[in-house]
């Protein structure tokens, strides 16, 4: 749904249609249908500014566009209704997750008035006379934003019914989950933001101007970035701050994810989530591509669509390897084995390392290979001459 919204934009074809029913409608099927639709086209701004002398055959593709994107919507919502009322009246869904299902529900509803509400803005007369008629960034946006978090919840749901415990074998797999989820959790609001941003590039066009990379033009920081008044609104509608804060926002992404590879390479981690950051990493250079072929190829219909289900691969991504990484409930903690302390008391240093590999030598026989990389050992030493004790950590022996 995502990626055909996409190249409904893409092709230009989200004017098309100039009115809009919450149930839908058929579509024209005789020559007379097609004439009255393209009768009221003709009378959008897009078509005088855009596309006068557009044939009717022009005009049949990208209607078919807009009402597929339509229709696709209508038909998700009724593939989502249909089964969740018959599982509810089953029984079959707890209270929690009715709430969950009910909400994303009217989040999916309110999907369609807020696609309205963004093409009505490109339905009415531009400022300027010499402005093309698009529809308002800060609707597509939302839009697009309102898309994502449907998805988002969608999934994370899904995950949640499917996967309800995390991976956890071992309490050292859960203590390096515990750190990746400090690096992971910001590293996803990053990605998030610069999903947005991606939204008013896509709402000003911004992609059809400064078709240089790395640099903008001649320069890295092209001129006029802050010429808009109030300061705010370059951030949002001039097409050069636009552009500059997403190329911005995409390297710190590559970056952000490629330092939490780096500082979690050596973690005694899951293995399913080591594979899920390797994936990111791999994922976050290929989007990192796209983009760049996308802004040099003008923005074409294959590569732009290309580029935003890349931004949503990554963020799906970025979504398995938080729920992966959530902390397992007290029940199944409770079931893990914890980790083995032995403290020996010795006369002398020197006895230290026979009874300690004797130690070894025996305990190894009672634990599994996954467990036996838990065990920490830590000996007492009592030194006689000083009648105090000591602490010494011999793994690295071990």
């Amino acid at each position: 749904m995502v990626v055909l919204g996409s190249v409904t934009r893409l092709t230009r074809s989200g004017l098309s249609m100039t009115d809009w029913k919450f149930t839908g409608e058929f579509p024209p099927l005789s020559d007379e249908a097609w004439a009255k639709e393209f009768e009221k086209y003709k009378q959008s701004p897009e078509y005088k500014r855009v596309n006068k002398g557009m044939n009717l055959e022009d005009f049949k593709f990208i209607y078919w566009m807009e009402y597929a994107h339509r229709m696709w919507g209508r038909g998700l919502g009724i593939m989502f209704a249909l089964p969740f009322s018959y599982f509810l009246r089953k029984g079959y869904i707890t209270l929690r997750l009715g709430v969950q299902l009910s909400g994303l529900s009217a989040l999916g509803a309110g999907q369609g008035f807020i696609g309205w509400w963004m093409v009505k803005s490109g339905l009415e007369e531009p400022q300027s006379e010499y402005s093309q008629p698009r529809v308002s960034p800060y609707r597509l946006a939302a839009h697009l934003t309102s898309a994502f978090a449907i998805y988002c919840g969608l999934f994370w749901t899904a995950l949640s019914v499917v996967m309800p415990e995390p991976p956890a074998e071992s309490m050292a797999w859960v203590r390096g989950a515990a750190k990746v989820k400090k690096l992971a959790l910001p590293v996803s609001f990053i990605v998030g933001i610069t999903a947005i941003s991606g939204a008013f590039v896509a709402g000003n066009d911004a992609g059809r101007a400064f078709n240089t990379f790395p640099k903008m033009g001649d320069t890295w920081i092209p001129d006029g970035i802050f010429e808009m008044k109030p300061l705010t609104r370059n951030f949002f509608e001039n097409i050069a701050t636009v552009q500059l804060d997403y190329r911005l926002l995409a390297t710190t992404t590559l970056l952000a994810i490629g330092t939490m590879w780096w500082f979690t390479r050596k973690l005694d981690i899951h293995p399913a989530v080591k594979a899920l950051i390797g994936s990111t990493v791999g994922m976050t250079a290929v989007q990192v591509t796209l983009g760049a072929s996308t802004l040099l190829s003008y923005v074409p219909v294959s590569l732009g669509s290309a580029h935003q289900a890349g931004a949503l691969t990554l963020l799906t991504l970025m979504l398995l390897l938080n729920h992966t990484l959530r902390r397992p409930s007290p029940s199944l903690l409770k079931s893990l084995p914890q980790v083995a302390n032995h403290a020996i008391k010795l006369s002398s240093p020197p006895n230290l390392r026979p009874v300690l590999w004797r130690i070894l030598c025996r305990e190894k026989k009672r634990y599994s290979q996954n467990r036996w990389r838990e065990i920490d050992w830590f000996c007492v030493c009592n030194r006689s001459s000083r009648g105090s004790g000591r602490t010494a950590s011999w793994s690295d022996e071990c």
